[in-house]
């Protein structure tokens, strides 16, 4: 990927306002055509195409990749999960991540610093569903707490 090195200028910082905009009508539309592309941010279809390369060349754009409704697949109700482990293993943690990376329900999972250990993203369709996939995370070993937050509103995703 585009990671930086000591005192390697990071890619953002080389963008210029065309890059910036290719971005973000990618980020938008990934199946944007190359010359709708080239006309919603002013310039022609080769030097477009040319720094579309250059940034995925760089790292900036790292892929591309379909939005999918959750809701359609697992449910609705989104649900972030924080787990606090007994001690930080090598064995918990695999252990843990393994599970979690089997769960469907559970879209995106994050080691974390500070006070939990984990924090999940997970949908699911109703309490009843949530209740199954809580008891699946508390049957796992080196769990100590969950703690569970509905989303009230999604405002930015």
């Amino acid at each position: 990927m585009g990671g930086q090195t000591d005192g390697e200028t990071p890619p953002a910082a080389r963008l210029d306002r065309y890059d910036m905009k290719i971005v973000a009508a990618l980020e938008r539309d990934g199946r944007l055509s190359w010359s709708d592309l080239a006309a919603e941010i002013g310039l022609s279809l080769t030097p477009t195409l040319r720094r579309v390369r250059k940034l995925e060349q760089s790292g900036v754009i790292i892929g591309y990749a379909a939005k999918v409704d959750r809701s359609a697949l697992i449910g609705s109700m989104p649900v972030f999960i924080s787990v606090k482990l007994e001690r930080q293993t090598s064995e918990i943690l695999e252990s843990i991540e393994k599970l979690v990376e089997g769960l469907p329900q559970v879209v995106a999972g994050y080691l974390m610093s500070g006070t939990n250990d984990y924090l999940l993203h997970a949908f699911v369709r109703d309490l009843a569903h949530y209740r199954e996939l809580l008891a699946t995370l508390t049957r796992a070993s080196g769990i100590a707490h969950i703690e569970s937050s509905f989303v009230l509103k999604t405002f930015k995703a």
